[in-house]
């Protein structure tokens, strides 16, 4: 018998959620969950108070987590979650802040050749370059998102 994938997210600490998700599907070209059908459900069913939620984008939106899915795989458009490739973005408070280096971080893998266009897209939607990597293993450039969380662009 084989066993089932496991479903996963990587799920990111973020101070701003929304600015991140933003941030995050623009840089992989994907799209930001809506999740404003659920939302609407739970509060007609007073199941959830308005104070958790806020107004983006014209919708009801989690105050505390936003969500990107890949616009190709499959979602949930009863709650709006993605079912396949997904990151997640949860709010820590102020004094969580990052201190160090990630221990997990993302690799980019644009076309073929065009690395440093890229890398300048990734800039104006507000990452920041640390520093370009030349080994004998390959080339690379090491930069950071809005917060400051870093990723690599090969």
């Amino acid at each position: 018998m084989t066993a089932t994938p496991v479903h996963w997210k990587l799920v990111l600490d973020t101070h701003d959620p929304h600015a991140q998700a933003a941030f995050w599907a623009a840089a992989l070209h994907y799209e930001v969950e809506d999740h404003s059908v659920l939302i609407g459900k739970l509060l007609g069913l007073g199941a959830i108070p308005p104070e958790i939620l806020l107004d983006h984008d014209g919708r009801k939106a989690w105050r505390d987590a936003a969500g990107v899915r890949h616009p190709e795989d499959p979602y949930d458009p009863e709650s709006g979650a993605g079912l396949g490739r997904r990151l997640l973005f949860n709010r820590v408070p102020p004094e969580e802040r990052k201190t160090g280096k990630n221990r997990l971080h993302i690799d980019l893998h644009g076309p073929a050749g065009e690395r440093e266009a890229e890398v300048e897209r990734l800039s104006s939607l507000g990452a920041r370059v640390q520093r370009h990597v030349r080994e004998p293993a390959g080339e690379w450039v090491i930069m950071t998102d809005p917060e400051g969380n870093e990723f690599c662009v090969h």
